[in-house]
């Protein structure tokens, strides 16, 4: 091999690492110093959810000051936060959350906190409105200053649920717990994502009303390239090196 030839696969070995550590170039990140980019809270009677500029970590955030039975913040059309998420092998998710208060009939309470991958496509011919794999990163309570939560999904192909997430969709016979419908896999939801969620509404069960005050901040999703993807980038990278000199 001569040295031109060493120094590409050299080049093309250094850029396939470093896609595999932290925040990437395939990583979306939404600061809200730049509008919602698709994200929005609950909206109605129980109150409003709304750019604050001064409550962010730093600068802005997404704030929603609401009472109903729970909160959720989502996302269905920014395409870098749905889709089909298979085409990554793993997935990182993080999302910096406050909140100031979470009160049931003025007394402080905890609420748990999920990330969500919903498929309402998925859900077509049955009673519920979407099909989910879900996953509790941190629990909401008042005076939560400002706290990063994450999860990773490190194989976005695994035909079951990771350990500590659940599924909805159906529901077991026996126990009526929540569960992924017969023939539906934790892959099958991430390959048709159409909403992403960020919510307290945790599949089977139920709370009373509850008044929120509770802000998001550099929501995050890092996409991790195949390994083939990561070494043809990376080569093509090799590739535009030799080229400028």
């Amino acid at each position: 091999m001569d040295h031109s030839s060493a120094s590409m696969v050299g080049l093309g070995l250094m850029t396939l690492a470093a896609w595999g550590k932290g925040p990437t170039a395939n990583a979306a990140v939404v600061t809200f110093d730049n509008g919602q980019e698709g994200w929005h809270g609950p909206q109605g009677t129980g109150g409003s959810s709304f750019i604050d500029a001064a409550d962010g970590n730093p600068a802005s955030s997404y704030r929603t000051v609401f009472n109903n039975f729970g909160i959720d913040f989502i996302n269905s059309t920014n395409p870098d936060f749905v889709g089909d998420f298979t085409t990554s092998s793993a997935l990182d998710l993080t999302v910096d959350v406050r909140a100031r208060q979470v009160e049931f009939f003025f007394q402080p309470v905890s609420r748990s906190f999920i990330v969500e991958f919903r498929s309402s496509s998925l859900a077509q011919g049955t009673p519920y409105p979407w099909v989910s794999v879900w996953y509790e990163i941190g629990v909401l309570q008042s005076g939560l200053d400002w706290t990063t939560w994450s999860v990773s999904i490190p194989d976005t192909n695994s035909a079951t649920l990771p350990a500590g997430w659940g599924g909805s969709g159906d529901e077991d016979p026996n126990t009526f717990e929540p569960r992924l419908p017969p023939g539906i896999t934790f892959r099958d939801v991430l390959a048709n994502t159409d909403t992403l969620a960020l919510s307290t509404f945790v599949p089977g069960f139920f709370f009373g009303f509850t008044d929120f005050d509770v802000s998001i901040d550099n929501v995050t999703l890092n996409r991790v390239p195949t390994p083939a993807s990561a070494m043809l980038l990376g080569l093509g990278g090799a590739t535009a090196f030799r080229r400028r000199r």
